[in-house]
């Protein structure tokens, strides 16, 4: 019970680290001005507006009983009550009361004076909302009424619209600061966020600036000193690559012009069929080595792309369902490389082959499907290893040296997509491709 309680918690929080803070920030605030405006309106407002409702009503309880005294001066107390009083009172003979008004339950001023009246044992109608700053009150006296206009500051404080802004003004101000501040904090995190995801596809970054905070300075500091040491692994790795391959190719060199001075036509065809193993095996290794190489991004069409891929094999049989323009930023070369090597794998082993490319939600999904021998299910991860080979299921173990879909997995990896496998509708294997734009 309290673990789905708390993960129902956790998912109404926000999930962005500047939308937290402003929410730790903002809480409170929003809080506090509650309960400040719960004990203003409740200790200080409403009594107060109950304390001028009360003295209203007795002043217009004093002015009938005095209008009703048969001594008294009647246009002299109607002239006292206006000029000291402020009451514009009429009185309208031979006339009943209107009928009564729906009763606005949810207005402070309604009640109040409503229920003052009432207490008085007056038969009563008013209207607090035709006329802005006056209230219009009709109260029974024998025959007809009195109407009487009074100020409406006579029963509500003007404080109230006071105490509004001056508490509001400065939790916006306050609420902006921390907005701001809150800003400049998280930029430098998710600057490093982009830094650190962008160095992790494979894309040349420039030298980062730490910036922010102690704590963020310090991780922003470890991060270019960790990508600096992999760029200068990846930077020897490729000056060691380059040499092994200038030091192999000049004995393949010598023993290939050797074997051309062999009369022996089948024991040359033989050590020349080693040696041409050999050199592809060799290509190959060096190209699965040199993924790491600094290919600068671009914005394509990936659409025309694997369309170009397919025209150069010229076989009717590997069809590509029609698309619009996929516009995609990466590194060319090495998606082109990569589909090579998926559509020849195809070619090789299949009569058809299906390609598929769409966008979905904000993915760029490829889905590559032939009617070959298929991949055992068992065997999905591990066809993805370098120098892994299925022999029984894909034939002659000399036509490749295991290393077409370990480079293909290393290149989609790289632009942040996934690639996996699985039964394709027309009988083959189905390769899946998901790519992020």
């Amino acid at each position: 019970m309290f673990f789905g309680l708390n993960k129902f918690i956790k998912n109404l929080l926000p999930k962005q680290l500047f939308y937290r803070g402003l929410f730790i920030v903002v809480t409170p605030i929003i809080l506090l001005q509650l309960t400040i405006s719960i004990v203003f309106f409740d200790s200080l407002w409403i009594k107060t507006n109950k304390g001028m409702t009360k003295a209203l009503v007795s002043e217009i309880k004093t002015f009938i009983d005095a209008y009703d005294n048969d001594q008294t001066n009647k246009d002299f107390v109607l002239i006292l009550f206006k000029n000291h009083l402020q009451f514009n009172i009429k009185y309208e003979p031979e006339k009943i009361l209107p009928n009564k008004k729906e009763e606005r339950w949810f207005s402070p001023i309604d009640r109040s004076l409503r229920r003052e009246l009432k207490s008085k044992n007056l038969e009563f109608w008013f209207d607090t909302t035709t006329y802005k700053e006056t209230i219009d009150l009709k109260v029974k006296f024998k025959n007809g009424y009195f109407q009487f206009f009074i100020p409406r500051e006579r029963v509500t404080s003007s404080s109230a619209r006071i105490f509004a802004i001056w508490i509001t003004l400065p939790a916006i101000l306050v609420i902006a600061i921390a907005t701001i501040f809150l800003k400049n904090q998280t930029r430098p995190i998710i600057k490093l966020a982009e830094a650190s995801e962008r160095f992790g596809r494979g894309e040349e970054t420039e030298e980062f600036r730490p910036a922010g905070a102690l704590e963020i300075r310090k991780a922003g500091l470890e991060f270019d000193k960790m990508r600096k040491r992999i760029v200068r692994h990846l930077n020897q790795r490729s000056e060691m690559l380059s040499g092994i391959s200038h030091d192999l190719r000049t004995p393949l060199t010598r023993i290939k012009l050797q074997l051309a001075f062999i009369k022996d036509k089948e024991i040359t065809k033989k050590l020349s069929d080693d040696v041409d193993e050999m050199e592809k095996m060799l290509n190959e290794y060096l190209q699965f080595a040199s993924l790491g190489s600094r290919e600068k991004t671009e914005k394509f069409d990936l659409y025309d792309l694997i369309k170009l891929n397919v025209k150069k094999y010229n076989n009717s049989n590997i069809f590509l369902e029609n698309s619009s323009q996929i516009l995609f930023e990466g590194r060319k070369n090495l998606l082109q490389r990569c589909f090579n090597n998926l559509i020849d794998n195809s070619n090789k082993y299949a009569k058809k082959l299906r390609i598929k490319i769409e966008k979905l939600n904000k993915n760029i999904i490829i889905l590559f499907e032939d009617d070959g021998p298929g991949i055992p299910e068992s065997e999905y991860e591990n066809v993805f290893k370098p120098f892994y080979k299925l022999d029984k299921a894909r034939g002659n173990s000399k036509s490749s040296v295991g290393l077409g879909l370990s480079i293909s997995s290393d290149i989609i990896r790289s632009h942040g997509g996934k690639i996996e496998l699985g039964v394709s509708k027309i009988g083959g294997l189905k390769i899946f491709i998901s790519l992020p734009f």
